[in-house]
């Protein structure tokens, strides 16, 4: 199967105003500009087919200047307003860097047509049973583990992670290990409670340093079910960071390798052989994460592609830091669907015993 054709119009418009916003003389421009791609990408319908029952003064924050590029680029495929504007402000270098750190980015809209399309062979929404990466307050997160599950079960879900940060990640008020013994005993006791059966999976979130592996000792990782490893330095430099992450694979306590390229908007994250990555993931068990949070959504269907090939497992995760946020795992769906990635081979399609099996089996193994 192919990588899915696909067209998010919401995207191209949102980036035209983003390049306004990069090349905006005054503060305020750029933050109107930001704040209207912002709205446009939020919007669950594709542009052309809002206006058809909505006005655009109903956008948020889209006012008449961007209204002007919005019908532009709908009627003509580019707005002449914003190529003008990059000519004369001599940054069209700049400009044309920052789009293709955009690339293969989705809006809400144009995942939720992903979802709805027939893509043959590929996970849907009825196969996603639980997220396996969020944050709650005992680390950079908003709320309380009871108030990520009691969203979760809402959406239908079996099974949570909480995977909060290490102690090695200071930024994100990483646990130390008294605190996760402390949570351990919370979530033993919101399951007791529980009267549906739903599960609490205690994960982590190691930080992968400048140097590869994991920053925790592995009897440390040994005390949780599930050990996501992701990146968080290092993200925009240049240089070839494949033995990081190979590092980081070959580290017998995780399971999941998270947010890979730590990419968003703004940068294009850790450069690697990803081919190699991938490779080495396969051979020593490790999970390829898709995050789905819409500043991220990394990794992408194209670059997920490349790890289905080379025959990788996958998590398809929300990384919410609110129970709100835990939809964004609808766009590492869609990612994953116009990657063409089998139920089969993602683990959030598996049940919970099935899942922690599987975890218990791939330390014993490395050990």
């Amino acid at each position: 199967m192919k990588v899915q054709r696909f067209r998010d119009l919401n995207v191209e418009i949102a980036g035209q105003l983003q390049d306004m916003a990069l090349i905006h003389p005054s503060p305020y421009g750029r933050l109107a500009y930001r704040r209207a791609a912002q709205a446009i990408l939020r919007l669950e319908e594709s542009i052309d087919a809002f206006l058809t029952h909505h006005a655009l003064q109903e956008i948020p924050f889209v006012g008449p200047a961007s209204a002007q590029i919005l019908s532009e680029y709908l009627q003509h495929g580019e707005s002449s307003t914003v190529e003008r504007r990059i000519d004369t402000s001599g940054r069209r270098d700049e400009v044309m860097a920052a789009r293709a750190l955009r690339v293969r980015f989705l809006s809400r809209a144009g995942a939720l047509v992903v979802l709805q399309k027939r893509v043959r062979g590929a996970m849907g929404r009825s196969d996603y049973l639980g997220d396996l990466q969020m944050h709650t307050e005992w680390s950079d997160g908003a709320e309380s583990i009871a108030e990520m599950a009691e969203r979760a079960r809402k959406l239908g879900y079996r099974y949570i992670a909480i995977t909060d940060h290490s102690y090695g990640l200071r930024i994100a008020r990483g646990m130390s290990m008294g605190d996760a013994e402390r949570q351990r005993r919370e979530i033993n006791r919101l399951e007791r409670q529980s009267k549906d059966g739903f599960r609490i999976i205690q994960g982590i979130e190691a930080n992968i340093p400048a140097n590869g592996g994991v920053d925790m000792q592995p009897a440390e990782l040994a005390q949780f079910e599930l050990v996501l490893a992701a990146p968080h330095s290092k993200l925009r430099r240049t240089e070839d960071q494949t033995q990081r992450m190979l590092a980081a694979v070959r580290h017998p306590g995780v399971h999941i390798l998270a947010h890979p390229r730590g990419r968003m908007y703004s940068r294009a994250g850790v450069q690697a052989d990803w081919d190699r990555v991938f490779a080495e993931a396969k051979r020593c068990g490790v999970a390829i994460e898709l995050d789905g949070d819409p500043y991220r959504q990394d990794l992408d269907f194209g670059i997920a592609r490349r790890a289905l090939d080379a025959g990788c497992l996958f998590a398809l995760d929300s990384d919410a830091h609110a129970s709100s946020q835990l939809v964004y795992a609808e766009f590492a769906l869609a990612h994953a669907r116009l990657a063409g990635i089998p139920a089969e081979r993602v683990l959030n399609a598996w049940p919970p015993d099935k899942l922690l099996a599987w975890a218990r089996r791939k330390t014993r193994r490395r050990r």
